[in-house]
Protein backbone atom coordinates (compact mmCIF):
# COMPACT_ATOMS: atom_id res chain seq x y z
CA UNK A 1 0.00 0.00 0.00
CA UNK A 2 1.67 3.39 -0.78
CA UNK A 3 1.15 6.12 1.78
CA UNK A 4 -1.17 8.72 -0.03
CA UNK A 5 -3.19 5.36 -0.84
CA UNK A 6 -6.86 5.83 1.48
CA UNK A 7 -10.30 4.03 1.69
CA UNK A 8 -11.61 6.07 -1.26
CA UNK A 9 -8.70 4.21 -3.16
CA UNK A 10 -9.52 0.88 -2.08
CA UNK A 11 -13.38 1.13 -3.39
CA UNK A 12 -12.33 2.87 -6.24
CA UNK A 13 -9.85 0.32 -7.49
CA UNK A 14 -12.65 -2.56 -7.37
CA UNK A 15 -15.54 -0.05 -8.31
CA UNK A 16 -17.49 -1.22 -5.67
CA UNK A 17 -20.43 1.37 -6.10
CA UNK A 18 -20.48 -1.26 -9.39
CA UNK A 19 -21.34 -4.31 -6.48
CA UNK A 20 -24.96 -3.04 -7.00
CA UNK A 21 -25.51 -5.12 -10.35
CA UNK A 22 -25.06 -8.44 -8.69
CA UNK A 23 -25.60 -8.08 -5.60
CA UNK A 24 -29.66 -7.78 -5.82
CA UNK A 25 -29.74 -10.54 -7.76
CA UNK A 26 -28.02 -13.08 -5.64
CA UNK A 27 -30.08 -11.64 -2.52
CA UNK A 28 -32.92 -12.30 -5.04
CA UNK A 29 -31.80 -15.97 -5.35
CA UNK A 30 -32.02 -16.08 -1.16
CA UNK A 31 -35.37 -15.00 -1.59
CA UNK A 32 -36.40 -17.72 -4.14
CA UNK A 33 -34.84 -20.53 -2.35
CA UNK A 34 -36.19 -19.87 0.76
CA UNK A 35 -40.00 -19.25 -0.79
CA UNK A 36 -39.70 -22.72 -2.47
CA UNK A 37 -41.17 -25.61 -1.08
CA UNK A 38 -38.53 -28.65 -1.15
CA UNK A 39 -39.98 -30.26 -3.22
CA UNK A 40 -44.04 -30.75 -4.67
CA UNK A 41 -44.95 -33.20 -1.88
CA UNK A 42 -44.28 -30.82 0.46
CA UNK A 43 -45.07 -27.32 1.87
CA UNK A 44 -42.19 -27.11 3.67
CA UNK A 45 -39.65 -24.22 2.84
CA UNK A 46 -36.26 -23.82 3.87
CA UNK A 47 -35.05 -21.66 7.40
CA UNK A 48 -34.34 -18.28 7.11
CA UNK A 49 -31.29 -17.86 8.75
CA UNK A 50 -29.89 -14.32 9.37
CA UNK A 51 -26.08 -15.99 8.97
CA UNK A 52 -27.38 -17.24 5.56
CA UNK A 53 -28.15 -14.07 4.44
CA UNK A 54 -24.56 -12.32 5.97
CA UNK A 55 -22.62 -15.53 4.24
CA UNK A 56 -24.19 -14.60 0.67
CA UNK A 57 -23.32 -10.64 1.26
CA UNK A 58 -19.72 -11.74 2.47
CA UNK A 59 -19.08 -13.96 -0.47
CA UNK A 60 -20.50 -11.70 -3.09
CA UNK A 61 -18.40 -9.05 -1.88
CA UNK A 62 -14.91 -10.72 -1.43
CA UNK A 63 -15.39 -12.76 -4.55
CA UNK A 64 -16.30 -9.83 -6.46
CA UNK A 65 -13.60 -7.76 -5.03
CA UNK A 66 -10.54 -10.44 -5.05
CA UNK A 67 -11.65 -10.38 -9.50
CA UNK A 68 -11.84 -7.12 -9.86
CA UNK A 69 -8.34 -6.51 -8.07
CA UNK A 70 -6.69 -9.08 -9.83
CA UNK A 71 -8.13 -7.48 -12.51
CA UNK A 72 -6.54 -4.46 -12.23
CA UNK A 73 -3.64 -6.12 -11.52
CA UNK A 74 -3.42 -8.16 -14.51
CA UNK A 75 -4.29 -5.59 -16.67
CA UNK A 76 -2.35 -2.31 -15.26
CA UNK A 77 0.41 -2.41 -18.03
CA UNK A 78 -2.58 -2.44 -20.42
CA UNK A 79 -4.79 0.05 -18.47
CA UNK A 80 -1.45 2.86 -18.28
CA UNK A 81 -1.01 2.29 -22.31
CA UNK A 82 -5.13 3.29 -22.41
CA UNK A 83 -5.62 7.24 -22.53
CA UNK A 84 -9.24 6.06 -21.05
CA UNK A 85 -7.84 3.49 -18.23
CA UNK A 86 -4.44 5.73 -18.07
CA UNK A 87 -5.81 7.31 -14.78
CA UNK A 88 -6.66 4.36 -12.74
CA UNK A 89 -4.97 3.33 -9.60
CA UNK A 90 -2.51 1.40 -10.62
CA UNK A 91 -0.97 3.30 -14.11
CA UNK A 92 -1.46 6.70 -11.60
CA UNK A 93 0.19 5.20 -8.62
CA UNK A 94 -2.15 5.80 -6.00
CA UNK A 95 -2.10 1.74 -5.02
CA UNK A 96 1.24 0.00 -5.69
CA UNK A 97 0.79 -3.57 -7.16
CA UNK A 98 2.58 -5.22 -4.37
CA UNK A 99 -0.31 -3.77 -1.97
CA UNK A 100 -3.30 -5.16 -4.49
CA UNK A 101 -1.33 -8.20 -4.28
CA UNK A 102 -1.86 -7.99 -1.28
CA UNK A 103 -5.51 -6.97 -0.92
CA UNK A 104 -6.32 -9.65 -3.68
CA UNK A 105 -5.29 -12.26 -1.49
CA UNK A 106 -7.10 -11.30 1.66
CA UNK A 107 -10.18 -11.18 -0.69
CA UNK A 108 -9.48 -14.15 -1.89
CA UNK A 109 -9.13 -15.84 1.61
CA UNK A 110 -12.31 -13.63 2.53
CA UNK A 111 -14.71 -15.51 0.37
CA UNK A 112 -13.18 -18.76 1.33
CA UNK A 113 -13.55 -18.47 5.60
CA UNK A 114 -17.46 -16.75 4.32
CA UNK A 115 -18.34 -19.92 2.60
CA UNK A 116 -16.76 -21.73 6.00
CA UNK A 117 -18.11 -19.87 8.63
CA UNK A 118 -21.38 -18.37 7.37
CA UNK A 119 -23.22 -20.84 4.96
CA UNK A 120 -25.10 -23.62 6.06
CA UNK A 121 -23.23 -26.84 4.68
CA UNK A 122 -20.06 -27.79 2.86
CA UNK A 123 -20.98 -27.36 -0.87
CA UNK A 124 -20.01 -24.13 -1.14
CA UNK A 125 -16.67 -24.06 0.52
CA UNK A 126 -15.71 -27.08 -1.86
CA UNK A 127 -16.50 -25.02 -4.87
CA UNK A 128 -15.14 -21.69 -3.66
CA UNK A 129 -11.56 -22.58 -5.20
CA UNK A 130 -13.15 -23.35 -8.61
CA UNK A 131 -15.40 -20.46 -8.65
CA UNK A 132 -13.03 -17.85 -7.79
CA UNK A 133 -10.73 -19.18 -10.20
CA UNK A 134 -13.23 -18.88 -13.33
CA UNK A 135 -14.32 -15.19 -11.83
CA UNK A 136 -10.57 -14.42 -12.35
CA UNK A 137 -10.19 -15.53 -15.20
CA UNK A 138 -12.10 -13.30 -16.93
CA UNK A 139 -9.17 -10.96 -16.51
CA UNK A 140 -7.43 -12.70 -18.71
CA UNK A 141 -9.87 -13.95 -20.95
CA UNK A 142 -9.78 -10.39 -23.87
CA UNK A 143 -6.10 -12.09 -24.75
CA UNK A 144 -7.30 -14.98 -26.68
CA UNK A 145 -11.24 -14.42 -27.36
CA UNK A 146 -13.72 -12.29 -27.92
CA UNK A 147 -16.13 -13.95 -26.16
CA UNK A 148 -14.94 -12.39 -22.70
CA UNK A 149 -18.14 -10.64 -22.70
CA UNK A 150 -19.93 -13.51 -22.41
CA UNK A 151 -17.12 -15.23 -19.61
CA UNK A 152 -17.87 -12.44 -17.46
CA UNK A 153 -21.78 -12.80 -17.42
CA UNK A 154 -21.43 -16.38 -17.31
CA UNK A 155 -19.33 -15.64 -13.90
CA UNK A 156 -21.56 -12.98 -12.44
CA UNK A 157 -24.51 -15.59 -13.16
CA UNK A 158 -22.93 -18.50 -10.87
CA UNK A 159 -24.13 -16.33 -7.63
CA UNK A 160 -27.68 -17.67 -7.96
CA UNK A 161 -27.06 -21.16 -8.45
CA UNK A 162 -24.65 -21.16 -5.60
CA UNK A 163 -26.95 -18.78 -3.56
CA UNK A 164 -29.72 -21.88 -3.83
CA UNK A 165 -27.00 -24.97 -3.60
CA UNK A 166 -25.87 -22.97 0.01
CA UNK A 167 -29.66 -22.63 1.61
CA UNK A 168 -31.28 -25.39 0.72
CA UNK A 169 -28.19 -28.21 0.89
CA UNK A 170 -26.80 -31.16 -0.81
CA UNK A 171 -30.13 -32.65 -0.86
CA UNK A 172 -31.86 -30.18 -2.80
CA UNK A 173 -34.45 -31.38 -4.89
CA UNK A 174 -33.70 -31.07 -8.92
CA UNK A 175 -37.42 -30.51 -9.11
CA UNK A 176 -37.23 -26.38 -8.64
CA UNK A 177 -33.48 -26.61 -9.77
CA UNK A 178 -35.23 -24.68 -12.93
CA UNK A 179 -35.53 -21.59 -10.81
CA UNK A 180 -32.11 -20.74 -10.12
CA UNK A 181 -30.81 -21.65 -13.75
CA UNK A 182 -33.30 -19.53 -15.02
CA UNK A 183 -32.49 -16.35 -13.36
CA UNK A 184 -28.79 -17.48 -14.02
CA UNK A 185 -29.50 -17.58 -18.16
CA UNK A 186 -31.00 -14.07 -17.63
CA UNK A 187 -28.42 -12.60 -15.66
CA UNK A 188 -25.68 -14.11 -17.86
CA UNK A 189 -27.16 -12.52 -21.13
CA UNK A 190 -27.82 -9.13 -19.28
CA UNK A 191 -24.27 -8.47 -18.26
CA UNK A 192 -22.89 -9.83 -21.55
CA UNK A 193 -24.92 -7.42 -23.49
CA UNK A 194 -24.12 -4.38 -21.55
CA UNK A 195 -20.61 -4.90 -21.04
CA UNK A 196 -20.27 -5.09 -24.91
CA UNK A 197 -21.85 -1.81 -24.89
CA UNK A 198 -19.10 -0.39 -22.04
CA UNK A 199 -16.47 -1.66 -24.17
CA UNK A 200 -17.72 0.24 -27.32
CA UNK A 201 -15.76 3.04 -25.57
CA UNK A 202 -12.22 0.86 -26.73
CA UNK A 203 -13.32 -0.51 -30.01
CA UNK A 204 -9.85 1.31 -31.28
CA UNK A 205 -7.79 0.62 -28.90
CA UNK A 206 -8.24 -2.87 -28.60
CA UNK A 207 -8.07 -3.50 -32.36
CA UNK A 208 -4.35 -1.68 -32.35
CA UNK A 209 -3.19 -3.41 -28.88
CA UNK A 210 -4.14 -6.93 -30.12
CA UNK A 211 -6.87 -7.14 -27.55
CA UNK A 212 -10.02 -9.49 -28.56
CA UNK A 213 -13.85 -8.01 -27.71
CA UNK A 214 -16.99 -8.31 -29.87
CA UNK A 215 -16.53 -4.11 -30.62
CA UNK A 216 -12.94 -4.42 -31.69
CA UNK A 217 -14.02 -7.58 -34.00
CA UNK A 218 -17.60 -6.43 -35.51
CA UNK A 219 -17.23 -2.61 -35.58
CA UNK A 220 -19.48 -0.71 -32.72
CA UNK A 221 -22.62 -0.69 -34.89
CA UNK A 222 -22.33 -4.21 -34.97
CA UNK A 223 -21.50 -4.81 -31.50
CA UNK A 224 -24.77 -2.67 -30.87
CA UNK A 225 -26.45 -5.19 -32.76
CA UNK A 226 -25.08 -7.94 -30.77
CA UNK A 227 -25.31 -6.53 -27.39
CA UNK A 228 -29.37 -5.97 -28.35
CA UNK A 229 -29.61 -9.87 -29.31
CA UNK A 230 -28.33 -10.10 -25.91
CA UNK A 231 -30.87 -8.59 -23.54
CA UNK A 232 -33.83 -9.83 -26.06
CA UNK A 233 -32.44 -13.39 -24.81
CA UNK A 234 -32.13 -12.23 -21.72
CA UNK A 235 -35.88 -11.32 -21.43
CA UNK A 236 -36.67 -14.08 -22.48
CA UNK A 237 -34.95 -15.66 -19.20
CA UNK A 238 -37.31 -13.74 -17.61
CA UNK A 239 -40.24 -14.13 -18.70
CA UNK A 240 -39.73 -18.12 -18.58
CA UNK A 241 -39.22 -17.19 -14.63
CA UNK A 242 -42.43 -15.42 -14.39
CA UNK A 243 -44.21 -18.18 -16.16
CA UNK A 244 -42.50 -21.15 -13.95
CA UNK A 245 -41.73 -19.29 -11.03
CA UNK A 246 -44.67 -19.76 -9.21
CA UNK A 247 -43.61 -22.62 -6.71
CA UNK A 248 -41.46 -19.81 -5.37
CA UNK A 249 -44.48 -17.03 -4.97
CA UNK A 250 -43.54 -15.34 -8.24
CA UNK A 251 -46.49 -13.41 -9.42
CA UNK A 252 -48.08 -9.97 -11.40
CA UNK A 253 -45.56 -8.07 -9.62
CA UNK A 254 -42.46 -9.56 -10.87
CA UNK A 255 -43.95 -10.14 -14.26
CA UNK A 256 -44.62 -5.95 -13.89
CA UNK A 257 -40.75 -5.17 -12.86
CA UNK A 258 -39.74 -7.63 -15.96
CA UNK A 259 -42.05 -5.18 -18.34
CA UNK A 260 -40.23 -2.54 -16.55
CA UNK A 261 -36.74 -3.85 -17.37
CA UNK A 262 -37.67 -4.32 -20.94
CA UNK A 263 -38.53 -0.26 -21.24
CA UNK A 264 -34.92 0.33 -19.57
CA UNK A 265 -32.85 -2.10 -21.61
CA UNK A 266 -34.46 -0.13 -24.81
CA UNK A 267 -33.53 2.97 -22.99
CA UNK A 268 -30.03 1.85 -22.76
CA UNK A 269 -29.62 0.99 -26.61
CA UNK A 270 -31.52 4.63 -27.26
CA UNK A 271 -28.51 5.81 -25.41
CA UNK A 272 -25.98 4.35 -26.76
CA UNK A 273 -25.86 5.24 -30.46
CA UNK A 274 -22.52 4.29 -33.24
CA UNK A 275 -21.82 7.40 -33.69
CA UNK A 276 -22.05 8.85 -30.03
CA UNK A 277 -20.85 7.21 -27.25
CA UNK A 278 -20.55 10.23 -24.49
CA UNK A 279 -23.80 8.57 -23.14
CA UNK A 280 -22.29 5.18 -22.37
CA UNK A 281 -21.64 5.64 -18.52
CA UNK A 282 -25.32 6.61 -18.44
CA UNK A 283 -26.95 3.13 -19.89
CA UNK A 284 -23.96 1.42 -18.14
CA UNK A 285 -24.33 2.08 -14.43
CA UNK A 286 -28.04 3.68 -14.49
CA UNK A 287 -29.93 1.72 -16.41
CA UNK A 288 -28.58 -1.54 -15.26
CA UNK A 289 -28.86 -0.31 -11.52
CA UNK A 290 -32.45 0.44 -11.93
CA UNK A 291 -32.76 -2.89 -13.32
CA UNK A 292 -30.87 -5.17 -10.54
CA UNK A 293 -33.03 -3.04 -7.97
CA UNK A 294 -36.31 -3.29 -9.28
CA UNK A 295 -36.59 -6.75 -10.15
CA UNK A 296 -35.20 -7.63 -6.44
CA UNK A 297 -37.70 -5.73 -4.71
CA UNK A 298 -40.28 -7.51 -6.70
CA UNK A 299 -39.30 -10.68 -6.35
CA UNK A 300 -39.09 -10.24 -2.65
CA UNK A 301 -42.15 -8.35 -2.51
CA UNK A 302 -43.74 -11.68 -4.41
CA UNK A 303 -42.22 -14.28 -2.18
CA UNK A 304 -42.98 -13.46 0.89
CA UNK A 305 -45.74 -10.94 0.71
Amino acid sequence: MTKQSSLPDWLGLIRFSHTVFALPFAVLAAFLAWATPLNSASTATPPVRATDILGVLLCMVTARSAAMAFNRLVDHRIDAANPRTATRHLPAGRLSRRGVLVFTILCAIGFVASTLLFLPNRLPLYGSIPVLAFLCGYSLAKRFTASAHLWLGVALSLSPICVWIAIRGPEFSWEYFHIPLLLAGAIAFWVAGFDILYACQDADFDRVAGLHSVPSRFGIAGALRIAMGMHVIMLGFLVALVRTGQAAGLGWLFAAAVGLTAILVMVQHWLVRPNDLSRVNAAFFQTNAIISMVLLMAGAIDTFF
